[in-house]
């Protein structure tokens, strides 16, 4: 991998959140499945990463609230990544007792009844919709009886979070460019399946790091490139350079 990579963002620069400071633009994906292994990344990647995102694995544990807890005091910011998806009344139930985690943010898997529901008890919350899983390619989206192709379900999918007042979206970054140019800054789009190089594992639809931002991702999800890297201390400060070199020229 190569350091000092600019783009010029001029044309997208204007349509995207331009207020996050840079270093929060990576998302580690702390996806372990027991509390020390968490916190023992953590501890590792000290200063390099300030934004984690706790998806389910952990939760089987029993100790997900109590790391998200942990980080909190360690001044990190944190994702929830619970894609919940139940009735409505069950999902918003949900958002207000997670109301203690602030600006954290969370997402939600449903439709926009689920949608609307989890925004009404958010209060500091940043409720973000899922579009389509980055594990999901069109063959998968026909099984599922979407009968569209993955941008039109994708864009449906921002327009109803939109509507009802979430925060943003988890978008492939094969659909950032069109997201950005129907929604502008409206929304923010969080973007996982990054892969640096060529990719053989279960994300079908990724993007590398400079072209999610080159297409206009507020965030980025990196996980298994950094946690399986021989030094994850060091892949991921080689990406925060990455991504201080692309806005750089902002």
């Amino acid at each position: 991998m190569c350091f000092g990579v600019s783009f010029s963002l001029i044309g997208i620069e204007d349509l995207m959140n331009s207020n996050i400071p840079t270093a929060e633009r990576l998302i580690f994906a702390l996806d372990v499945a027991i509390a020390e292994q968490a916190r023992a990344l953590v501890d590792t990647l000290g200063t390099t990463v300030q934004f984690y995102k706790i998806g389910l694995e952990l939760l089987a544990s029993g100790d997900y609230f109590d790391v998200a807890e942990w980080l909190q005091t360690q001044g990190k910011k944190i994702f929830l990544d619970l894609k919940l998806f139940d009735v409505p009344r069950t999902v918003g139930a949900t958002i207000h007792g997670l109301q203690r985690f602030g600006d954290s943010f969370v997402t939600v898997h449903g439709n926009q009844d689920m949608l609307k529901a989890a925004v009404d008890e958010k209060e500091d919350l940043r409720v973000l919709a899922v579009t389509a899983l980055t594990s999901l390619d069109q063959n998968d989206l026909n099984d599922l009886g979407f009968r569209c192709d993955t941008q039109a379900l994708v864009s449906s999918r921002a327009r109803a979070a939109l509507k009802v007042g979430c925060d943003g979206v988890v978008s492939s970054g094969l659909e950032i460019e069109t997201l950005r140019q129907d929604f502008g800054s409206k929304l923010l789009i969080v973007t996982p399946g990054i892969r640096p190089l060529a990719n053989t594992d279960d994300q079908k639809r990724t993007v590398s790091l400079e072209d999610a931002f080159q297409k206009g991702a507020d965030y980025v999800v990196v996980g298994r490139p950094i946690r399986l890297a021989d030094s994850p201390a060091e892949a991921a400060a080689e990406i925060q350079s990455r991504i201080a070199a692309i806005f750089a020229t902002k």
